[in-house]
């Protein structure tokens, strides 16, 4: 029979517990049985293993120097975190367990009996399950139930707020209670509570003004759905904190979202919790199913997450810290189960807003255009990560100041593109090539994003039924160009649509008129010619000299066209090939300077660790926080 580690440890400890009054004579005491020589060896080892694994999951993922700057407690630096490209988590993670609806059971008998249903037999309507409301919750049935935090945590979450939070401070609190646990003494100027007991905030002598907000009414990808926390207006607090809210946030991107727009740039925000089981027994309903299911080191990661993906590189400093008092219990497994320490622990991950470029910096316009990026709805972190050094290297070609403003302006227009390119993930339309055709788009002076423009992309992309009149017969005659090709095609198409413009209307349709008789004279001057390359130097002719108003009459095009030898032609794909592989060249070359600098800072810093602990253990004096003075090193 096999049995598991921890089963093993607590079956020794179960027998020797039990064993010393089992066997003992009634009426007197047993003497201390004695623990063989083989026990010892199994036991000793495997606690020391237990506690050895315990001290690395607690080990600080932060340098000394990071430390020096922070309050105490520092357990994940600004470098540590490390995040998936995209939104990692699935829609029930967020949603109280008692309100996942369960799957509807399949019609098991009429399937063995071999009657299939028919689509429009099956019940569409599912059974409606009754969800938490929210207000309701918070507001009349736990409305005069009290958080009832341990003092020694409240104790150190004052101390934690007191490194942070200065007089004069304006602080907006997320998820306000009857208790703020701010340090005493502190005098801000205004403090304004958003929760959903008003009860309890009305009982909280520290708020300057409050009113009730459900935090999980939100707007999708935008942020949470309160016209009083709108007419705050952006950039108007110096903190925001949200103490042992963040288990019960059904959206939490859209709150991180809201309080980045609420926080003044360089602000703090400041996310303590408690671990798991801390007031499970009160509040337990309201829950997420992540937040039950998931453990104490897990939910600082998770919560580090809600700051990453809901403004990405618009948080700076984010750091995670474990405040919690001696009297918390500070193991897990079976060790911490047996520890008497029971106290509450207490976590905290905070980041500050980072500033957004007015501007393009011409020295890094990809951290610029990487900024104008941060809050928009519907593109990933990957999208982001793609576009800006695109961006960055179109603006850098770009000579035209007219050019150069309609180009950031159309930056907000990337989620109504993506709002395409996102369906095409299922098929072989990979990421860059979203991303390039959406660089493309913005870059182009005549793209605004208006419906036409966004009808004929999801033509051109096939999400659409395409027009007779034109994507039809361009889809049809371009069938050999290579995926790449096609959407270097789209970009120079779709921004001609939507003008309102005669003269454009009739390029378009000269354009498609002219595809064939294209094809048919490079054909004829270049017989060895891949008909891949035929198609592609015949659209780029076409978008070149017809499709923009102005360029050549189709007279014009048709005698150069005529007039062109099968040396120039060739010379032509050529040089547009060779454009395609210096952008990539280009790319790649901007990427290593990235990973050369990101190598060089890293090094330096190291470098300044090392200097800064030489100095620490060659100084002979140093400063006693509980004396005040200067005191000489003691030598070890």
């Amino acid at each position: 029979m096999k049995f598991s580690t921890a089963a093993f440890f607590l079956t020794i400890l179960w027998n020797q517990s039990s064993s010393c009054c089992a066997f003992s004579s009634p009426g007197r005491l047993s003497s201390p049985r004695k623990i063989s020589s083989t026990q010892l060896y199994i036991i000793g080892p495997m606690i020391r293993r237990m506690r050895e694994e315990q001290a690395k999951k607690k080990m600080p993922m932060a340098s000394e120097q990071e430390r020096e700057g922070e309050a105490p407690g520092l357990r994940v630096g600004s470098g540590a975190w490390r995040w998936p490209p995209v939104w990692p988590y699935s829609d029930t993670d967020f949603v109280p367990k008692e309100d996942i609806a369960e799957p509807k059971a399949a019609p098991v008998t009429g399937l063995l009996a071999g009657n299939l249903p028919k689509p429009d037999e099956i019940e569409e309507e599912e059974e409606k399950k009754e969800t938490l409301d929210v207000l309701k919750y918070w507001g009349e049935e736990k409305a005069g139930v009290k958080t009832e935090i341990d003092p020694d945590a409240v104790k150190k979450l004052k101390e934690h707020y007191a490194f942070y939070l200065r007089d004069g401070m304006s602080v907006l609190e997320l998820g306000a209670a009857e208790d703020s646990y701010l340090p005493e003494g502190l005098k801000l100027s205004r403090h304004v509570g958003v929760g959903a007991n008003k009860k309890l905030m009305e009982q909280n002598s520290a708020l300057t003004e409050s009113f009730v907000v459900n935090l999980n009414d939100v707007v999708e990808e935008q942020g949470v759905n309160s016209d009083e926390l709108r007419a705050l207006g952006a950039d108007t607090f110096d903190a925001i904190l949200m103490a042992n809210t963040v288990d019960f946030l059904t959206s939490p991107r859209e709150v991180f979202r809201s309080a980045w727009a609420l926080l003044k740039p360089g602000g703090i925000m400041i996310v303590p919790f408690t671990n798991r089981e801390a007031y499970s027994s009160k509040f337990e309903r309201a829950q997420t199913k992540m937040w039950r299911d998931m453990n104490d080191d897990q939910h600082m990661w998770i919560c580090g997450s809600f700051f990453q993906f809901s403004a990405s590189d618009g948080w700076e400093k984010l750091k995670g810290f474990d405040i919690s008092p001696e009297s918390a219990k500070k193991e897990e497994g079976i060790i911490g189960a047996l520890s008497a320490k029971k106290g509450m622990n207490m976590y905290v991950v905070q980041a500050t807003k980072a500033f957004v470029d007015e501007d393009v910096d011409p020295y890094d316009p990809e951290k610029s255009f990487r900024s104008k990026m941060w809050l928009l709805p519907t593109l990933e972190e990957r999208d982001k990560q793609l576009l800006a050094p695109r961006l960055a290297r179109v603006y850098k070609t770009i000579s035209d100041d007219k050019v150069t403003q309609a180009v950031l302006k159309n930056v907000e227009k990337l989620p109504k593109i993506y709002e395409s390119l996102i369906k095409m993930d299922q098929f072989a339309f990979t990421f860059g090539m979203q991303a390039q055709l959406a660089t493309d788009l913005i870059t182009d002076p005549g793209f605004n994003g208006n419906d036409e423009q966004i009808l004929a992309l999801k033509m051109g992309l096939g999400l659409r039924k395409p027009s007779t009149e034109f994507w039809e017969p361009v889809g049809q005659k371009t069938m050999s160009m290579i995926p790449e090709d096609k959407v270097n095609l789209l970009a120079h198409i779709v921004p001609r649509f939507g003008s309102n413009d005669p003269a454009q209307e009739a390029a378009l349709s000269d354009f498609v008129a002219g595809l064939e008789p294209t094809f048919e004279v490079i054909r004829s001057k270049c017989p060895k010619m891949a008909e891949s390359d035929v198609q592609l130097v015949g659209t780029e002719l076409l978008a070149a000299e017809i499709l923009q108003p102005g360029r050549s009459t189709k007279k014009e095009y048709a005698t150069w066209l005529c007039a062109l030898t099968e040396d120039e032609l060739t010379e032509m794909v050529a040089k547009r090939k060779s454009y395609k592989q210096k952008a990539v060249a280009d790319m790649k070359a901007m990427q290593d300077e990235r990973k050369a600098e990101a190598a060089r800072i890293e090094e330096q810093r190291q470098k300044m660790i090392e200097q800064q602990k030489k100095a620490r253990e060659e100084r002979t004096m140093v400063f006693n926080p509980e004396t005040g003075k200067m005191e000489e090193v003691k030598k070890k």
